[in-house]
């Protein structure tokens, strides 16, 4: 029902003022009935505690009892053995004069087992009654306990009866027996418990072998028959509505179990809270009543005037403006909704002038926006066409993008960066010819529409705008350098609709900015390199997932002893429909992409599933792989790495990680963090390309390398170029006054071979010794290098 309720005030189906008295209403009912829950909740776990309470003071009070019982047993069997005659009788071995005292004595006391024990414990004499010839099976259980313990008692079951059991010596001085006597814990004592205490007892006896069963209690019928369906084993009692808590006390009884039940009702400890609770409800519906006829008025009050607002908001819909809106001359919230809706219908219309304007035109530069543009090409080509449907004259779209943009963002700021759109903005107009539009498509991107132009036109401007961006901008003494790349479509040469020109332009753009060449004719062949791309990722996820990668080798040797001692790892790409795919096609695109990580990882995996079996008994092997930008700048790289070693159970010594400089290069601070963790893991680290790249020998002396790689630009034409010789011979001499090895790349014959060994170079690399080989092919040609070396030596 609440929430059908609910439901219904969500979806407007009554009157606003309808829905603010009831929801008002709902909301009060719901606070109360909380407090009213946690008041009874409250109730009922104070009650308990105090239930608690009542049965552990009920505990100690039926112990007190029992004790006090047996305090007057053990004081009646000390007057008989203190009797003078009583112990003449016993040495004079007097029998019926011995049974006569005990009965009497027995009588006196309430003690329906009496007996005499002899110094071993023996019975001698016990009073006449059935009680007594029951007991005599327990004697023995029970003698030795209470005579190591004369002042205590203990409880004994007596066929189905718990009996209370106490004995005392008889000195003459030394012992010549034991009184013993004990009575039945009845019916009397557990409704003076009842008395004392408020708590309802029950006692629970069990032979062995026997069920247990109720031999005396308090409780009404219903109670009683319920405690003994429950085997007298139960937390909490049902008893016609009410619930009886209780507190079991193991009594300790020789000859079976006897265990007391105290019970306590929960419902004549809350009768004194319910009078409270009954008084909350009558507050709780005076407080309703009184809280909607408020919630009426104040509904009244605010839903009178929204409905005037409401016919004026439907007069504002129908472009009625000329009218005032009434009750702006209130000062309460009303009034303010009426000020504001007036000062809507006085703005509206101005409003409507600045959207169309928005939709059309750029705010920052004042130029056509992307939609105006699109809409200006397909006029023009519509001009075009109606102009001469035989012999249409062409136009031309230039599609710029600024490079550099987002760094001059980063550095200078988005205030600076905005200011540098402006003025790309008015230097492009200002070079545009008569019938030229310029239009701003978005963030650095710029288009050109040039009517009556073909693409060797086009192509002209293209070159005029480069030109242009030769200049460099000054903004408050800031000089900023800015270039763009540009891709030229033409109307109707390369498309025959306002969106494919506008897309191949976009396309020949990219193509521009990609290889650097400034200017890109759109050529359909661009549309189809750029297609094949789209499938690329898929195909490089399922190369990985379907096991088509495959890890090639290219062998490392020390030059000094002519031993293999590492390899670089290379992937290749088994396609199953293009064959072996080089890494030139498919690891740019990995690295534009960020899939180069997952290569990166599955590299290393692989390298590491394949470092043991690469191992010979007296010749390690250190297998180097490579890693990109992305790697270095991955916070959790060396921890994947950590996994991948725990995996192979490979440790992180029988590997060399190699770095271009220009890895490093693009985030120096993230990179050199994450060599820091490599390095302090164990890997070796090297500077592959040394020589091609920007860094600095500051960035060289703080990082964690190991090594350095001379590119192979030096090394294969160092036998014929004195200059690429001196370069290697300083990097050699540089690196090794830094403490790090140095391999060489790019070894093509053994003219270099012996230049290298003469400069002391630590290792090489190249198609002299081998080129890249599978795995197996590797352990192959390693074998046949260790036999040849052999020989030579």
């Amino acid at each position: 029902m609440m929430s059908q309720l609910i439901q219904r005030l969500d979806m407007g189906g009554w009157r606003l003022s309808t829905r603010i008295v009831v929801l008002s209403l709902v909301l009060l009912m719901l606070v109360q009935a909380a407090g009213f829950l946690v008041v009874r909740a409250s109730i009922e776990r104070n009650a308990r505690t105090q239930i608690a309470t009542e049965l552990a003071l009920g505990d100690r009070v039926w112990r007190r009892l029992l004790d006090q019982n047996a305090e007057k047993l053990r004081q009646g069997a000390a007057l008989l053995s203190g009797d003078f005659g009583f112990r003449a009788a016993v040495t004079s071995d007097d029998v019926e004069t011995i049974r006569s005292a005990l009965e009497n004595q027995g009588d006196r006391i309430g003690a329906t087992v009496t007996a005499l024990l002899d110094p071993q414990l023996q019975l001698r004499a016990s009073n006449d009654t059935p009680e007594a010839q029951a007991a005599t099976e327990v004697l023995a259980q029970i003698a030795t306990p209470l005579s190591r313990n004369e002042l205590g008692g203990t409880v004994a079951l007596v066929g189905h009866t718990p009996y209370q059991f106490v004995m005392v010596p008889l000195r003459a001085p030394l012992v010549i027996g034991w009184v013993l006597m004990g009575f039945p814990i009845d019916q009397q004592l557990a409704d003076d418990m009842l008395a004392l205490s408020g708590l309802h007892i029950a006692l629970v006896t069990q032979t062995a072998g026997q069920p247990a069963q109720i031999s005396l209690s308090t409780l009404p019928q219903a109670a009683l028959v319920a405690l003994q369906t429950a085997g007298g084993k139960v937390d909490e009692l049902d008893d016609d509505g009410d619930t009886l808590v209780t507190r079991t006390l193991n009594l300790h009884a020789a000859a079976g179990s006897v265990q007391t039940v105290l019970l306590r009702s929960l419902s004549e400890v809350l009768a004194p809270f319910q009078q409270v609770q009954l008084v909350l409800l009558v507050i709780t519906v005076l407080g309703l009543l009184l809280f909607g006829l408020g919630s009426a008025w104040t509904a009244l009050r605010v839903t009178t005037p929204l409905r005037s607002l409401v016919h004026n908001a439907e007069r504002l819909g129908k472009g009625q403006y000329d009218q005032p809106i009434q009750h702006t001359e209130r000062r309460d919230e009303i009034g303010d909704l009426a000020n504001a809706f007036d000062r809507m219908r006085k703005n509206i219309s101005q409003k409507q002038d600045e959207i169309q304007k928005q939709a059309y035109w750029d705010r920052l530069t004042r130029l056509r926006n992307r939609v105006g543009f699109r809409n200006d090409v397909k006029e023009a080509i519509a001009n075009s066409q109606a102009h001469d449907a035989y012999m249409q004259t062409p136009l031309a779209v230039i599609t710029l993008n600024l490079d550099r943009f987002k760094h001059v963002n980063d550095i200078l700021g988005y205030a600076l960066g905005d200011r540098l759109l402006v003025a790309v903005a008015e230097r492009l107009h200002a070079r545009m010819e008569d019938g030229a539009l310029v239009a701003r498509l978005g963030g650095d991107e710029f288009s050109i529409l040039l009517p009556h132009a073909d693409a060797e036109a086009a192509m002209a401007m293209a070159a005029r705008i480069a030109n242009a961006f030769e200049a460099p901008l000054s903004f408050d003494d800031q000089t900023v350098d800015l270039s763009a790349s540009m891709g030229i479509a033409c109307w109707p040469q390369h498309a025959t609709d306002t969106d494919t020109l506008l897309g191949r332009a976009e396309v020949a753009m990219y193509v521009a900015k990609r290889k650097t060449t400034v200017l890109q004719l759109y050529d359909p062949a661009l549309d189809s390199s750029s297609k094949q791309t789209l499938s690329l990722l898929s195909e490089l996820r399922h190369a990985v997932e379907h096991n088509e990668l495959r890890l090639f080798l290219q062998p490392k040797i020390a030059l000094d002893s002519g031993k293999v001692i590492a390899a670089e790892a290379l992937v290749r790409w088994q396609h199953p429909l293009r064959g072996l795919v080089p890494p030139d096609a498919f690891i740019p695109f990995a690295e534009q992409t960020g899939f180069v990580r997952q290569l990166t990882l599955w590299m290393f995996d692989e390298a590491a599933r394949q470092w043991a079996g690469l191992q010979l008994p007296d010749q390690p092997l250190r297998i180097s792989v490579n890693l990109s930008t992305r790697d270095l700048l991955d916070l959790d790289f060396p921890a994947r790495l950590d996994l991948l070693l725990a995996k192979h159970q490979v440790a992180p010594e029988g590997f060399c990680l190699e770095i271009t400089e220009s890895a490093i290069m693009d985030d120096p601070l993230r990179a050199e963090g994450t060599l820091k963790r490599l390095s302090d893991r164990g890997f070796k680290l090297s500077i592959d390309d040394f020589g091609t790249g920007y860094s600095s020998l500051a960035y060289l002396k703080r990082l964690p390398v190991d090594e350095l790689k001379i590119d192979k630009s030096f090394v294969m034409g160092m036998e014929r170029d004195p200059d690429d010789a001196k370069i290697v011979r300083s990097t050699i001499d540089l690196a090794h006054n830094m403490g790090l090895s140095v391999v060489a790349e790019g070894v093509e014959n053994i003219e270099i071979w012996h230049l290298l060994r003469e400069q002391k170079c630590d290792e090489a690399q190249g198609y002299y010794m081998s080129k890249p080989l599978p795995v197996d092919a590797f352990k192959t040609w390693r074998e046949r290098w260790a036999e040849r070396a052999e020989a030579a030596t």
